[in-house]
């Protein structure tokens, strides 16, 4: 049995029920009971009424009319698939996601691995399992032409990833097997390298709080660089090269665990280093949205972000990181002192989490989403089956789009 199917059945027995009692109440002939029956009545109506009106409100995602944008579903089966990533390697699209029962730590989850030469049609060829423990947030790296994956493994239902993992292979299906990477309780994210000798990846400590920037020149052994922050319960963190040879970071800022309320507080964290990157500078948090899944790219010296976005999050629990709220992937340009944000991918509910990949005039974009036609809050996503999706857009569309906005929003600070 499904939560989904647990989701739609409590939201229609609450109605049906809560009816039925507000009815009979009427018709008691005690006072105790009819009392009894219409309060159990409120309660089942509202718990249903909101269930359904959770579940059934329209999507509204909001991606700017007049620009072409294809997408269209990879994986959707069922499963909760989360946490994609994509490359190209070798002439083929590789994307690797997620499977899980919910969103949760699970036993069952394991990662799939899929390859394309068109990103239309695919075919799966590796599965990842380190049962019986979780497994989750997968990250592609190409060294020395080999193709790496880095995963991070977790033990609890609430999933707090304890260690990072690899795998490498020579072709792309064979892989060796899962071994831990030092140093031990660091979550990598994305290794990235300049120059294709030295690789750079930022890695957020296992109990949150501090994130740092680790460098190796074989992808198995890594040393520490520099911290990169310390403090407000920062994690997932992701780093970019910017033309002048400096580093740009971005990171989670949750400030606070309370997943029911949110923090007010949470956003995203902006920092800079000059080669050789020992020595960071924050240069702004930006409130706009604590950026979950952040994935950092670059196109013509201007530095992008795909992520989450929460557009509302200025009221007790629709707050940062509440589980009650509306959540969307979104695109930013990612400036110094702030991220300016663009538009929407179709999604909904659970979201994020994805990886892009720029392939001749076109920006081919991987995440994950529960149902785009709904507007799920993030707990119900959580619990509901979601999908791998692909987008594509023309990489001079999206150039003039974000110098629109960003012309745009300088207008209205002059006036």
């Amino acid at each position: 049995m499904s939560f989904q199917f647990v989701l739609d059945f409590l939201r229609t027995a609450g109605v049906l029920l809560g009816t039925w009692l507000l009815g009979s109440s009427g018709r008691s002939s005690s006072r105790v009971s009819k009392v009894g029956k219409f309060s159990l009545g409120i309660l089942y109506l509202g718990l249903g009424s909101l269930l359904n009106y959770w579940m059934l409100r329209p999507n509204r995602a909001r991606f700017p009319r007049g620009l072409s944008l294809q997408s269209w579903p990879v994986v959707k089966d069922g499963w909760h698939n989360s946490n994609a990533d994509l490359i190209y390697w070798r002439g083929y699209f590789y994307l690797i996601h997620a499977a899980s029962p919910f969103h949760f730590g699970s036993a069952r989850c394991h990662l799939k691995l899929w390859r394309s030469a068109d990103a239309m049609q695919w075919e799966k060829v590796a599965q990842f399992s380190n049962a019986p423990e979780d497994i989750r947030d997968p990250k592609f790296a190409v060294i020395n032409d080999r193709l790496f994956l880095y995963v991070l493994l977790n033990r609890d239902f609430n999933p707090e990833p304890y260690t990072t993992a690899y795998s490498m292979s020579d072709d792309g299906e064979h892989w060796t097997p899962l071994k831990p990477v030092e140093p031990a309780g660091w979550l990598f994210w994305r290794p990235k390298s300049m120059d294709g000798k030295t690789w750079y990846v930022p890695a957020y400590w296992w109990e949150h709080g501090q994130s740092i920037l680790l460098r190796s020149t074989d992808g198995e052994h890594w040393e520490k660089v520099s911290i990169i922050y310390t403090g407000d319960r920062n994690d997932e963190t992701d780093v970019e090269f910017l033309p002048d040879g400096r580093m740009l970071a971005v990171a989670r800022l949750e400030f606070s665990d309370d997943f029911l309320r949110g923090d007010p507080q949470g956003s995203t964290l902006i920092a800079l280093s000059d080669p050789p990157y020992t020595a960071w500078k924050i240069s702004a948090k930006s409130s706009l949205t604590r950026l979950d899944g952040p994935c950092l790219f670059t196109y013509h010296g201007k530095v992008y972000a795909l992520g989450r976005y929460q557009p509302i999050k200025d009221r007790p629990f629709s707050y940062p990181g509440s589980i009650f709220s509306r959540k969307r992937t979104a695109l930013f340009v990612v400036q110094e002192d702030g991220l300016v944000y663009l538009g929407d991918l179709p999604s909904a509910g659970d979201t994020s989490y994805g990886a892009v990949v720029q392939r001749g005039e076109e920006l081919f974009i991987a995440y994950y989403t529960s149902d785009i036609r709904r507007d799920y809050p993030w707990i119900v996503g959580m619990l509901c089956p979601s999908e791998i999706r692909m987008a594509c857009l023309s990489l001079a569309e999206f150039e003039q789009w974000a110098e629109q906005v960003l012309q745009s929003q300088a207008k209205q600070l002059i006036s």
